[in-house]
């Protein structure tokens, strides 16, 4: 039995476009269907294809059920609204009510929790934490959101901390006149404050200030966060395809959580050639004959013989390149098992179809390799 199967924490990650939000579905199945368990599952994926996947005409940051039928298990999906996901936060960490209210009502508040760097990946780390902390489900599963680099989901509760203990957030919150004094002889600050109005450092400095009022929530909280990220409770899961980028990436990955203590559950390979049926077309190639396949393609394609030549070698030049495709991808497989020194490698194999229904993702199979 791997972390993965005990885990009650799951956090998905790669880097964009490796299918982490189909995959972190299927598990959210998986783990309903198979084992019998009350799942959460979290995404902020803004294509919202996982709401497509599963037929909701509605997802956001209320948690919706989704329809399993007779199983035992249940799976409940929700997509993290940023904005609102911060609002209660604030409200969560703040010392009083009047100061979550003077925060979440500052006109800088919107712009900096919608635009901030890595506030997305701040806020998936809280609301996994959250759903955790509150508790109700057996497992929560977190989607994390597309990153230049993966790692940064797993850094944001960190960042966060060392941005109360910066030197820019004293700076910023020094008493008010001491502030606008001591920039007075500051050109920049000079110019920025004739283009943004007068009252453009005051109203930084009055933000700031209510912000670090929450510092001591802030802090505890995210130390908490990171406690549970490398407690036995969470494993990870690092999902890639097998194209040279992607694989890089998982590579660089898969380092980096061990370096920070973090569980790797399973490494998943999306949307690999199937081996088994790379060992079929290799096996029709060499047992039939020239006449016999175009024999076939004319029966089949209701084509004249004539025609059946050309359409077998075209098909024949495309099996060929699948067979060679697939012992490169078999090669990268060994080479990731040995790089992620983890107890489960699996391989996703590829589908002729996008995943539209619920129906297709129970169809996903997780091979070991």
């Amino acid at each position: 039995m791997s972390t993965l199967d005990t885990a009650s924490l799951i956090v998905v990650c790669g880097s964009g476009g490796v299918g982490k939000t189909t995959i972190s579905a299927a598990l959210g199945v998986r783990a309903a269907l198979r084992d019998g368990k009350k799942v959460l599952v979290l995404t902020v994926d803004p294509a919202r294809r996982l709401a497509d996947a599963l037929g909701l005409v509605e997802i956001g940051n209320k948690v919706v059920q989704v329809n399993l039928g007779d199983s035992k298990g249940e799976l409940h999906i929700g997509m993290i609204d940023t904005k609102a996901s911060w609002d209660d936060l604030v409200v969560r960490v703040a010392p009083s009510q009047d100061v979550a209210t003077k925060v979440t009502s500052n006109s800088l508040y919107r712009n900096l929790t919608e635009r901030f760097v890595h506030s997305h990946d701040y806020i998936a780390m809280e609301r996994l934490f959250e759903a955790h902390e509150r508790g109700g489900y057996d497992v929560v599963v977190v989607d994390t959101p597309p990153s230049r680099n993966a790692i940064d989901v797993l850094d944001a509760p960190q960042r966060m901390l060392d941005f109360f203990g910066s030197k820019l957030l004293k700076f910023l919150t020094v008493p008010t006149r001491s502030f606008v004094s001591s920039l007075a002889a500051k050109p920049f600050f000079l110019v920025a404050n004739r283009i943004l109005g007068a009252g453009f450092l005051g109203e930084i400095t009055d933000f700031f200030t209510l912000f670090r009022t929450m510092e001591k929530g802030f802090v505890e909280r995210n130390k908490r966060v990171m406690q549970v990220l490398r407690s036995d409770a969470a494993s990870f899961v690092v999902v890639t395809t097998l194209e040279n980028g992607p694989l890089h990436e998982a590579r660089f990955l898969l380092g980096a959580l061990r370096e920070r203590n973090f569980s790797i559950g399973a490494v998943v390979a999306n949307r690999a050639i199937d081996p088994q049926v790379a060992d079929e077309v290799e096996r029709v190639l060499v047992a039939n004959d020239q006449r016999t396949m175009e024999e076939a393609a004319a029966q089949l394609l209701g084509s004249s013989t004539d025609r059946a030549p050309t359409i077998v070698e075209t098909v024949r030049l495309h099996a060929t390149e699948m067979v060679g495709n697939a012992r490169v991808q078999r090669e990268r497989l060994v080479s990731l098992g040995t790089a992620a020194g983890v107890e489960q490698v699996w391989l996703s194999p590829l589908r002729g179809e996008d995943i539209t229904d619920l129906e297709q993702l129970r169809s996903i199979e997780f091979r070991p390799v």
